[in-house]
């Protein structure tokens, strides 16, 4: 492309620009996308990717068996500064996961297309950034064999959990995030498991996708029921989209502490986990669009739009910055006066510093146009939002834990060499896991990418849905 061309490109009106390329088929789009899966000659650099994120997955289970033998002394975590990697990444983590629901379920409500060719791989996101969020409330507890103890089944004490804790609520909160999430994905992704499941050339590949096909067969009944399940399951996990961080910033902002009580935390943690959430979809997908040849169904309207959220909501969390800032200012309470300017000055100011740059004054790149459209430029930017996000969550837990009240009780804190390691290993197997979707499980919506074409547009008042099969739709 001629940098004319380019220049053509970036002045296109977004809303005119096509969902997926031109030129495709239903057979096409079949065709592309299960390749993917059941090609017989799996990419030397897909080996390359597992095996480098498979050992960063073994670091994760070497720092993990240290902490269990030796316990959590081996982190940084003292008094005052009880809460370190732990609690930092769990709500990073949990944060990287909205994105995947607000794509599947939010926009599907709302009937964008553009959300069809990354909604699969977002959600697939969702839950292993779950996973990986889950995995630090439980290695912090110290007693993570005993995490039971947290739900409310019968025992012989009647000692049940204390439900005015927030950690509790964090716990009911997460995991049915997560089980709805699951259901979500998996309902997803019944039609396209019975198309690997009728092309698949090896006996086990029959059996395998044709057991978690569950019998598809693409009836009028069972497209009927399906499309009831997931618009249930989408209204269902789109109110989960704003419950799940509100609880979890009440972590946080039911405290008394400086730089946590505050009533901004619930919808600027909602903005800030979405922020952040857009930035690792755009990590993810411009890579496999580029390894794939993926170029014709993640097209550049999609990072265009996603772009466009990312900006949105970075402005959401730039006013929360700045509500911070003021509120501590006009209340007049010389804590949270303190705080605010010891994050601007204090022995933590990098990390503050870091925040702004990272989560305000760089995002505001995206009002250019031609950058919202530049594959390359989009990817280094959401490795930088990631980076302070991060930082963000570094800020609010350890610098406010660090500095309280009492002069007489302040202290420092410096993560050890095993709070990197759990944390650079739950990255490993975050990726890990990635590698083995993309093989595995159609990355992108088969189905749904054939919605896409001229060819399935349905004319007439009497249109209820459609059916396809290998090669053409059908009404039903």
């Amino acid at each position: 492309m001629t940098k004319e061309d380019r220049s053509n490109v970036a002045s296109v009106d977004t809303t005119q620009m096509p969902v997926i390329g031109p030129g495709h088929s239903f057979a096409s789009v079949t065709d592309k996308i299960s390749s993917i899966v059941l090609t017989h000659r799996t990419p030397k650099g897909w080996f390359i990717g597992l095996a480098l994120s498979f050992s960063l997955v073994m670091i994760l289970s070497g720092a993990v068996g240290l902490l269990l033998v030796k316990g959590v002394g081996v982190w940084g975590i003292n008094i005052p500064v009880a809460w370190g990697f732990a609690i930092v990444n769990f709500v990073w983590w949990i944060g990287i996961g909205h994105a995947g629901t607000l794509i599947s379920a939010i926009l599907l409500l709302l009937n964008q297309r553009w959300r069809t060719s990354i909604n699969r791989f977002a959600e697939a996101m969702t839950l292993f950034a779950v996973m990986c969020a889950g995995m630090f409330p439980l290695l912090h507890l110290g007693r993570p064999w005993v995490f039971y103890w947290l739900f409310p089944y019968p025992n012989t004490m009647n000692v049940q959990p204390q439900f005015r804790s927030p950690l509790v609520w964090d716990v009911f909160a997460v995991s049915t995030y997560f089980m709805v999430s699951l259901l979500f994905w998996f309902v997803g992704l019944i039609p396209d498991l019975a198309t690997l499941r009728d092309r698949a050339r090896s006996l086990w590949g029959k059996v395998i996708y044709g057991a978690l096909a569950m019998g598809w067969r693409g009836s009028a009944r069972h497209w009927h029921r399906y499309e009831i399940a997931y618009l249930l399951l989408a209204g269902l996990a789109t109110p989960l989209v704003v419950s799940v961080h509100t609880v979890v910033s009440f972590d946080f902002t039911i405290a008394i502490l400086p730089g946590w009580h505050s009533t901004i935390f619930p919808p600027y943690f909602v903005a800030g986990a979405i922020f952040s959430g857009f930035a690792m979809v755009l990590t993810l997908a411009i890579p496999l669009r580029k390894f794939y040849g993926l170029e014709d169904f993640i097209t550049t309207r999609h990072l265009d739009n996603m772009a466009k959220v990312m900006l949105a909501t970075g402005l959401i969390v730039a006013y929360g910055y700045l509500m911070e800032f003021f509120m501590a200012w006009r209340s007049g309470n010389k804590f949270e006066w303190y705080m605010t300017m010891n994050r601007l000055r204090g022995p933590y100011w990098p990390v503050y510093w870091g925040v702004l740059l990272c989560n305000v004054a760089l995002p505001q790149l995206l009002w250019s146009r031609r950058l919202r459209r530049s594959a390359l430029a989009l990817f280094l930017l959401s490795l930088v939002i990631n980076t302070g996000m991060w930082l963000e969550r570094y800020l609010i837990v350890v610098v406010s834990l660090a500095r309280d009240f009492m002069p007489s009780a302040w202290g420092m804190y410096r993560g050890t060499v095993w709070d990197y390691a759990v944390f650079i290993g739950t990255l490993g197997f975050f990726v890990f896991m990635m590698f083995l979707f993309i093989r595995f499980l159609p990355a992108i919506s088969i189905f749904e990418m054939r919605t896409l074409l001229p060819e399935a547009e349905v004319k007439g008042e009497a249109k209820e849905g459609v059916k396809w099969k290998e090669g053409q739709p059908s009404t039903v």
